[in-house]
């Protein structure tokens, strides 16, 4: 078994969104002898790069050409800044990047992200574009933008990109949580504008019959933050485990008490399609052992899905994190 880890090099960025989940105390940076650490004693096949800005962390470029050497796949995914920056040797070791869109109009987009980001995103998927390097759009799926998902699609469809879409999660605050019928809203717009490529949201795939609902968190998804806690999914709250756990620990990590909880059924679930759902969402809102907040069958609802499925693609996301990707 070979693992999909999520790093945040950084927590450094060049704008200050306010639904994002990283660290705002101080500037965090994992450094090489960390990524190397984690790279000699876990089955590393692909990195995904996220949290920060990653191209402003000091020792990006030695990283990347350290884990282009191991031959692990790279993905990164950025408001532009980074994929606009960085020379273009290591632009072209990604296997394939994102960009991060919340909404479908420059202005839009502008008045939430700051002004220019929109010219920024775009420069850098043209860039991409020239080389060759897939880019997908990035989207938060939140209370502010859960009606704006055709409007995302057609964009995507405008720019021959596919459009990934995470669920927002309450890390900071939850001013940006979707309501019950906001979240399955949502859905059916999205699956009524695109076809679907994956699906790895677990309440979302048993409403699809897509087969188990359970989310990689704890299974094949690592995920290592900028101060160098280990955890299974990059919203799990709190955190016991560091990098210097790895070298003793190895593949046990996934046995450890916090992989553990986030792979759990619980038993007042056991039964139910749903399987618990997201344990990140569980745990950030205190519940746990409950049902996940967007189950229909806890509130004895049945919800209905119209989806046609896309012929499948290599895209590092898909299966090391509750996503879900259209086309």
């Amino acid at each position: 078994m070979s693992l999909s880890v999520g790093v945040g090099l950084t927590n450094d960025c060049n704008l200050a969104c306010a639904h994002c989940y990283r660290p705002m105390d101080q500037v965090y940076h994992l450094t090489l002898e960390q990524i190397m650490t984690v790279c000699d004693h876990l089955p590393v096949h692909a990195v995904g790069m996220g949290t920060g800005e990653n191209g402003l962390h000091p020792q990006f470029l030695r990283i990347v050409e350290y884990l282009q050497e191991r031959g692990v796949k790279l993905t990164m995914a950025s408001n532009g800044y980074s994929l606009n920056t960085i020379p273009d040797e290591w632009l072209q070791a990604f296997h394939d990047v994102e960009v991060s869109i919340d909404f479908p109009t420059e202005g839009e987009h502008d008045f939430f992200r700051g002004v220019g980001n929109w010219k920024d995103v775009h420069a850098a998927m043209e860039r991409c574009r020239r080389f060759g390097i897939p880019a997908s759009i990035l989207s938060t799926l939140m209370n502010v933008n859960y009606d704006k998902l055709e409007g995302l699609v057609q964009l995507a469809r405008s720019l021959g990109a596919n459009l990934r879409v995470n669920v927002y999660q309450p890390v900071g605050t939850d001013e940006f949580c979707l309501t019950y019928e906001q979240f399955w809203e949502g859905y059916r717009s999205l699956f009524a504008s695109a076809r679907l490529v994956s699906c790895s949201e677990p309440v979302v795939r048993a409403v699809l019959g897509l087969g188990p609902a359970v989310s990689p968190c704890g299974r094949q998804s690592v995920r290592i933050t900028p101060q160098g806690w280990v955890i299974p999914c990059v919203y799990w709250p709190g955190g016991s485990l560091t990098v210097e756990d790895v070298p003793s620990l190895g593949m046990a990590i996934l046995d450890t008490s916090e992989f553990q909880a986030a792979r759990q059924v619980p038993p007042s679930v056991q039964d139910c399609p749903c399987l618990g759902g997201c344990a990140s969402r569980r745990a950030l809102s205190g519940n746990l052992d409950q049902h996940d907040v967007y189950c229909p069958w806890v509130r004895e609802e049945e919800i209905e899905l119209d989806v046609e499925l896309a012929p499948e693609r290599e895209l590092l996301r898909a299966s090391n994190v509750c996503t879900t990707i259209v086309v």
